[in-house]
């Protein structure tokens, strides 16, 4: 039974009336019943809300795939068990595969992301498999769901910025369905399908919002975001200095 996740959803709608500008379409994409998977890019710490949203219009609750370190949080945990979200742990990824394709089978609407980290690019980094794969186990559709503009809100390495006005623009492709055959070939048509919404997404952005040379645009459109591949160096480097912290504060221990 869903008690916090109705509430939680309704604040979401009250931001989006008075805080943002939000621009979806496709929302009827979302199966109204049985289970789908709901292939979303990661350019923010608000895309669950925006890969969410479309599922809701359908009365659907999405169930997040998230890494268990998250529910072991004391209140952060919480609100993840209360929504239903699916824990993952990275030491055993055909443990956390099955539980997604269990719920898939249930009926349930399994959110997952993809690129797996945040793409300081904005543009969809190289996928992983696993959507497709589970999706394909199941027996059930893949729908991409991309969005542009929450990274302007809040995302890595940037300021929050909660000012009002802002555009979030949502778009949420046909459902896609795998066989399994050739995960490497349905791996990539579900990236060129995720590459299609982004342009679609930045192409219906608002024009008096798309300053030159603004930190949140791609180069690509006139931005200054970095390349995918100095996004790449910079999580490179994050990682590396990430493990030497770890190693120094486990030698110290």
């Amino acid at each position: 039974m869903d008690i916090t996740y109705p509430i939680i959803i309704a604040a979401a709608k009250t931001w989006f009336r008075i805080g943002l500008k939000v621009d979806m379409q496709g929302a009827e994409n979302v199966p109204a019943e049985g289970g789908a998977v709901i292939a979303c890019n990661h350019n923010s710490y608000l895309d669950f809300i925006a890969s969410g949203y479309p599922g809701e219009r359908n009365k659907r609750y999405t169930r997040f795939m998230a890494k268990k370190e998250v529910f072991d949080h004391k209140v952060g945990g919480f609100f993840m068990r209360s929504f239903h979200h699916l824990p993952v742990d990275r030491s055993n990824g055909a443990e956390a595969f099955e539980v997604a394709v269990d719920a898939l089978k249930r009926g349930e609407v399994v959110g997952v992301y993809p690129e797996a980290t945040i793409s300081r690019s904005f543009l969809i980094k190289e996928i992983k498999s696993g959507a497709v794969r589970m999706a394909a186990a199941a027996g059930v559709p893949v729908i991409p769901v991309v969005h542009f503009g929450f990274h302007r809100v809040q995302t890595k390495g940037h300021s929050r910025d909660l000012s009002r006005g802002t555009a979030v623009v949502i778009r949420v492709g046909e459902p896609y369905f795998p066989t399994g055959e050739d995960v490497a070939a349905e791996t990539a048509e579900l990236k060129r399908r995720m590459d299609a919404l982004l342009e679609q997404c930045i192409d219906a952005y608002p024009a008096d919002q798309k300053e030159p040379g603004a930190w949140w645009l791609p180069a690509a459109y006139g931005g200054s975001a970095p390349s995918l591949e100095e996004a790449e160096r910079l999580d490179v480097e994050e990682k590396k200095l990430r493990a030497e912290r770890k190693a120094a504060k486990a030698a110290k221990a």
